[in-house]
């Protein structure tokens, strides 16, 4: 199993990298995730790694519904896949213009570093369609009974809640135990997420990451996602 050599990310600090450097690939990612950490940099610089503290997380079973959500996710024109199309859901999110936000993250480096663990069955996408058309998606990896959400995008309105919701969904019924949300957002705290602090966010990672789910995790067929 790949090791983390970047020192204890429950001493580095809250709202900086806790480590700066190395390659970005399969191996890097597992050994960050596995103790808490996530890459995000600008293309150009060096890999930044964090650990932020606060983390933002969601239970799975406490994901809030408005019910207009719920209404709108029973509109017969949607349809939710999982792995359909991993990299091309990683672009869109590249591509989304965001407030406060120059540019993208999500390099050419990072996606073939995401595409490995995808081929690896580590990093999952979510596909969602409006009448045939990809309007949304969302990306992330899991590890043990824990969801590492990375990036979602929408080009319809509630697009992104109706995969994020969906995937909730089918996670509770994987065994899954937390979503790492990483950072807050509005939008994420509208659907229930909130902030932990994180030695016990990392406790959970610790007690979690080798805990096996459902052995029909990710395996369900794209017809059959709700």
């Amino acid at each position: 199993m790949p090791e983390w050599k970047h020192g204890n990310p429950a001493n580095g600090p809250a709202r900086a990298p806790v480590a700066i450097g190395g390659k970005l690939d399969a191996d890097a990612l597992i050994a960050a995730y596995r103790v808490g950490v996530f890459p995000w940099y600008s293309p150009g610089e060096k890999v930044k790694w964090w650990c932020p503290d606060p983390r933002f997380v969601l239970l799975p079973g406490e994901l809030r519904l408005t019910d207009s959500l719920r209404k709108t996710m029973r509109k017969s024109g949607w349809k939710v896949t999982i792995d359909r199309d991993f990299e091309t859901v990683m672009r869109r999110c590249g591509e989304i213009s965001r407030p406060g936000q120059n540019g993208t993250w999500i390099s050419e480096e990072m996606i073939a570093a995401y595409a490995e663990l995808h081929r690896h069955g580590i990093a999952h996408s979510v596909e969602v369609y409006w009448k045939d058309e990809l309007v949304g998606g969302l990306y992330g990896v899991a590890l043990g009974r824990l969801f590492h959400g990375e990036s979602m995008f929408h080009t319809r309105s509630d697009a992104s809640k109706v995969g994020f919701a969906t995937l909730v969904e089918n996670l509770i019924h994987w065994g899954y135990v937390l979503i790492d949300c990483q950072v807050p957002t509005p939008h994420l705290a509208s659907l229930g997420a909130f902030a932990i602090h994180r030695d016990n966010f990392l406790e959970i990672v610790h007690g979690e990451r080798d805990q096996p789910p459902s052995p029909q995790a990710w395996l369900t067929p794209a017809s059959d996602v709700p």
